[in-house]
């Protein structure tokens, strides 16, 4: 399995510059689950060099992870549920009805959902480019 801190450097890179990719990628790295699930990185994700300057980049299949997680196949809690789904919504325009999403959801996940959608409106937290 690819590790985690791998896998987080491989997002940031590919989503780079396309601010609702860059917050769908900070939203898993911050979330700290899906990446460290085998059953997830090692089915859902590609990771491969870049064309200009060979950095890693990763690439995940948002469709087919979305898929089979609303098919019962990938087992997880509500707020990890949850999370996903607004990563992919983010990432692939996959929708995602977010009276159902939010609630429910405990404070610090809601603390990166709300991080999370000024990322993706163009607001970068302090620190990062």
């Amino acid at each position: 399995m690819t590790s985690p801190i791998t896998l987080a450097i491989a997002l940031r890179h590919q989503a780079e510059g396309v601010y609702c990719l860059e917050a769908a990628a900070e939203l898993l790295i911050a979330h700290q689950t899906w990446l460290r699930r085998a059953d997830f990185t090692s089915e859902f994700i590609q990771i491969g060099p870049g064309l200009i300057d060979q950095r890693p980049m990763a690439i995940v299949d948002w469709p087919a992870a979305i898929t089979t997680l609303q098919a019962g196949y990938l087992p997880c809690s509500g707020g990890e549920h949850r999370i996903l789904l607004i990563a992919a919504s983010l990432a692939e325009r996959i929708p995602v009805d977010l009276s159902e999403v939010l609630t429910g959801l405990d404070e610090a996940n809601l603390d990166l959902i709300a991080a999370t959608v000024l990322h993706a409106g163009g607001h970068r937290p302090l620190g990062r480019p």
